[in-house]
């Protein structure tokens, strides 16, 4: 049998749950081309979100494209302007015949080279001379708004992993370039997010920033614990199963309501059941998980210095005073400038969560093993 929990790629359909404010506040953008901007740590769902709020969008607007772009591997500007002018001609050609025409056509200064996969089902692949596109960027940066207003489009360019530009050579300057363009259009909007939520926020929050203010910032939260009860009551049922209210809480506790880990939890819990799952089931499959990622967390752990553990390790303990001489000298931390750095480099690296001044774990399991296994030796 299908396991019914998605995790480590998009969630669809029955897969998705909640977001139901944030989708609708998304889709109304995309039909209203206003730039949006979504941030949240990593694995809380921004791309299964943008991928649900694209769909309904273009069923809601027949002249609606959206455009999906992702920066994971993209490392300065010459691939970017290749991917971005080869996912906008593909998502505005109905057919490959149409999506090489339109590639030679929109061009005035610049002499694509086209590549067509053996498989004529897949996209082409673009490609520029550098040098060309160092002296003409335009014609790709401005490359959707001329589509769009040739075809009679309207076009949303979706870019993931958007703090990836900071790789770039004159990173600052380039964002300068981009905005410059992408300010001027009429028939294009833009929705960029990614997962690092410090550098995002650094990149869309700072005033001294190109891209300030360049669209309405869409924060996620956590999926509320009724959702995800409802969620796991659901998916059990689909598939002959069931899941009582107390081990259906305690998945949502033991993951501190993280979308992603939800899942993964969800369907170990699921695997192990036979008819009905219990809280026993559901602590086994807990177990195991940590032991499963205990390596990883080994090596994670093996990467920070003295003080940054003990500034975690007061954290844990839930101390809210960790400046004070106290605690400070119960934890062996050096001093306030010690947690300052500490603090600093465990948002940067993707431990710890800043919110509002409300420092947290991103990773709950993490958090957890740290607590049981490596402090509570």
């Amino acid at each position: 049998m299908e396991t019914p929990f998605i995790f480590g790629k998009i969630a669809t359909e029955k897969n998705f749950t909640d977001r139901e404010a944030e989708t609708a506040n998304l889709v109304q953008n995309f039909t209203s081309l206003i730039n949006t901007i979504i941030i949240s740590p990593r694995r809380w769902g921004k791309s299964s979100l943008v991928n649900k709020a694209a769909k309904l969008a273009m069923e809601k607007d027949c002249n609606l494209r959206i455009c999906h772009i992702d920066l994971f591997n993209v490392r300065n500007e010459e691939h970017f302007y290749s991917l971005l002018a080869q996912k906008v001609i593909a998502a505005t050609s109905t057919k490959w015949e149409e999506a090489v025409e339109n590639a030679k056509s929109f061009f005035s200064h610049l002499v694509p080279k086209i590549t067509i996969g053996s498989d004529p089902t897949n996209e082409i692949a673009i490609d520029f001379d550098w040098d060309d596109v160092k002296r003409n960027p335009d014609e790709v940066l401005d490359l959707a708004e001329k589509i769009a207003k040739e075809k009679g489009l309207k076009i949303v360019v979706c870019v993931d992993e958007f703090q990836n530009i900071a790789e770039f050579a004159d990173p600052d300057y380039f964002q300068k370039k981009l905005r410059s363009h992408w300010q001027q259009h009429q028939h294009v909007a833009y929705c960029l997010y990614g997962s690092k939520r410090h550098m995002m926020l650094e990149v869309f929050t700072h005033s001294s920033k190109p891209f300030y203010k360049f669209g309405t910032l869409m924060f996620l939260d956590k999926i509320d614990t009724p959702y995800l009860v409802e969620f796991f009551h659901s998916r059990f049922k689909d598939t002959g199963k069931s899941i009582n209210d107390d081990a259906a809480h305690l998945i949502a506790e033991l993951v501190d309501n993280h979308p992603y880990y939800a899942q993964q939890l969800a369907q170990q819990s699921w695997l192990r059941t036979n008819d009905a799952c219990t809280t026993d089931i559901v602590r086994d499959a807990h177990s195991a998980l940590v032991e499963q990622l205990s390596l990883l967390f080994v090596t994670i752990t093996e990467t920070l210095t003295t003080q940054q553990l003990n500034y975690l390790k007061a954290l844990i303990a839930g101390e809210k005073a960790i400046s004070s001489i106290d605690v400070m000298h119960r934890y062996q931390i050096s001093s306030t400038t010690a947690i300052t750095r500490s603090k600093t480099a465990l948002i940067k690296n993707d431990i710890l969560d800043n919110k509002a001044g409300e420092v947290s774990f991103q990773d709950p399991i993490y958090a957890y093993w740290l607590k049981n296994e490596f402090f509570g030796k």
